[in-house]
């Protein structure tokens, strides 16, 4: 098992400082929000709670890994342009050509990066939430279909739904 996880990146695009107020004072522990993806079109996150930092990446991290789905790619970019909404938090990602590179912002980019995805653009709108914008993409993400489920669904083959 331990071979499997060397192939993963894994990416801490938030960790902050969460409070509760209890009768004796304050209690401080820490919430991490991890990226998780195999460069090969598997993607997981997740959210980890604890009272120090190293654990809730770990909590995440471990989190991120059990669930993960599976995005179709196109080469080195995805199939075609599809927008997300979580929130207030809208992305809209753009399919690019080759050499383009990636063209987004922190919480979009890690996503990206432990997806695989070479070239791309992506935009986010609305609230800048990072744990929002990245539930955002990964909504736009697994709205994605590749092109042989695509003519699966509407009873063709692939060849039939290029031509029309």
């Amino acid at each position: 098992m331990a071979e499997k996880d060397t192939n993963f990146i894994d990416t801490v695009v938030n960790v902050s400082r969460v409070t509760k107020v209890t009768k004796g004072g304050k209690r401080f522990s820490f919430s991490a929000l991890v990226v998780t993806g195999d460069q090969q079109g598997k993607i997981g996150i997740a959210l980890g709670k604890s009272r120090e930092v190293s654990l809730a990446i770990a909590k995440a991290t471990n989190r991120a890994r059990k669930n993960m789905i599976e995005v179709p790619l196109r080469g080195t970019t995805i199939p075609y342009d599809v927008a997300g909404h979580h929130g207030s938090s809208t992305v809209v990602i753009r399919a690019a050509y080759k050499g383009t590179g990636v063209i987004a912002g922190g919480a979009v980019r890690a996503v990206m990066e432990a997806i695989g995805v070479k070239d791309v653009l992506a935009k986010s709108l609305g609230s800048g939430n990072r744990k929002n914008v990245v539930k955002a993409t990964l909504n736009a993400l697994a709205k994605l279909r590749t092109a042989a489920r695509l003519a699966q669904l509407r009873d063709m083959s692939v060849a039939d739904m290029v031509r029309n």
